[in-house]
């Protein structure tokens, strides 16, 4: 009796959960504007791109943002930590390939924190020239147009920075496909429904855009350097001065080399338990985004009634509607529709583990994340 009183509680959750996915949908149709307009003049840029060795399709990525279409000058600054890193190579092919370009390569191994990232950040940062900077992480690539809407989407009054939405972009094997989709087709729609509802103000790694004097103000790169999810800081700090994040209705492409389960596992246990850190009550409702696996659960535990079977069919039929959805507003694809399932479930997996523990692993190290959101290496 019991196990059936939880299957049809599940099952109601599923029927909510269904009811989410629909009203997302519509809210990713109706995300933003186009995107367009101009500013009445663009100022010189500084990009700060850190590397970490040679992964898949880094110099697409990186060709992406040295052929930018904008009309004022943009420095650009790559750093590595290590002499040796891979990285280093595809740099001087670019700047052999671009050599009007301005490039510039940072090789730095002095730390700041427990953030490799940030520590590398820091040092690439001595070497800025403009006043508006942009950090982007090394596994996304963007359109010929992105830098110029970023900065647009900066000169509005009120702006402190911009960041931009991204999609998964497959790199790999299964496995990379899987998570391409979870970033394109769970995590996209769930930031663009926490924007609407005002309930998220997200910063992300894809793209931070803020002026000189603003990243000053929050007490520059190294203020960040022992925090894990770094972006998010920073953002807290510039909504802290009484400034808005912008989010243009554009997506950038982030590439998903995972082609093994155990690096896609680490890298979505590590997402999972930083937002769960973050903030602890809205990781808890999540639940609510993960309409197959409950309706699948829900069917399982209350015996596989013929009103189970349609909860779970409208489960599923929701979330290949908002797959569409997503596809249709922003020209984008990250896996098929009968993939969809089998990775819903491992999200949910995933999202279950994410309670138990406090340990993830970054870039060949395992660390602690502590209540403040801080990096403690184990």
């Amino acid at each position: 009796m019991l196990i059936h009183t939880v299957g049809w509680l599940l099952a109601g959750l599923a029927l909510c959960s269904a009811g989410y996915a629909l009203l997302v949908s519509r809210l990713v149709d109706k995300f933003g504007g186009d995107g367009a307009g101009h500013a009445a003049s663009l100022a010189p840029v500084t990009l700060l791109k850190p590397l970490h060795f040679d992964e898949p399709g880094l110099e697409e990525n990186l060709v992406s943002f040295v052929t930018q279409d904008y009309p004022a000058p943009i420095q650009l600054v790559f750093g590595v930590q290590d002499a040796k890193d891979p990285a280093i190579a595809i740099v001087r092919k670019l700047q052999a390939r671009f050599p009007d370009a301005d490039i510039e390569l940072v090789i730095d191994t002095e730390l700041h924190g427990t953030n490799r990232k940030v520590s590398n950040l820091v040092n690439m940062a001595r070497c800025l020239k403009h006043d508006i900077v942009v950090l982007s992480d090394s596994d996304i690539s963007v359109a010929s147009d992105w830098l110029s809407r970023v900065v647009t989407a900066l000169e509005a009054p009120g702006v402190g920075a911009v960041t931009c939405l991204y999609a998964g972009k497959a790199r790999g094997n299964g496995w990379s496909v899987i998570s391409a989709m979870g970033a394109t087709y769970e995590f996209l729609p769930n930031v663009i429904a926490g924007v609407s509802w005002g309930l998220a103000s997200p910063c992300l790694g894809s793209t931070i855009a803020l002026r000189r004097e603003i990243l000053e103000k929050i007490g520059g790169l190294r203020a960040f350097a022992d925090h894990l999810a770094d972006d998010y800081e920073i953002g807290r700090a510039v909504r802290n001065l009484g400034l808005s994040i912008e989010v243009p209705a554009f997506v950038v492409d982030h590439a998903s080399p995972e082609t093994r389960w155990s690096t896609y596992y680490r890298h979505e246990l590590r997402w999972n338990r930083t937002t769960r850190v973050i903030n602890w009550m809205g990781h808890t409702g999540s639940v609510i985004t993960h309409a197959v696996p409950l309706g699948v659960l829900a069917a399982i535990l209350s015996g596989f009634t013929p009103e189970s079977a349609v909860i779970l069919a409208v489960a599923l039929s929701s979330r290949l509607w908002l797959k569409w959805r997503v596809e249709r507003k922003f020209g984008t694809y990250a896996g098929p529709a009968l993939v969809l399932p089998a990775r819903d479930m491992i999200s949910f997996a995933v999202y279950l583990a994410s309670f138990f523990g406090e340990d993830v692993h970054w870039r060949g190290t395992r660390f602690q994340v502590s209540p403040t959101g801080a990096l403690v290496q184990s």
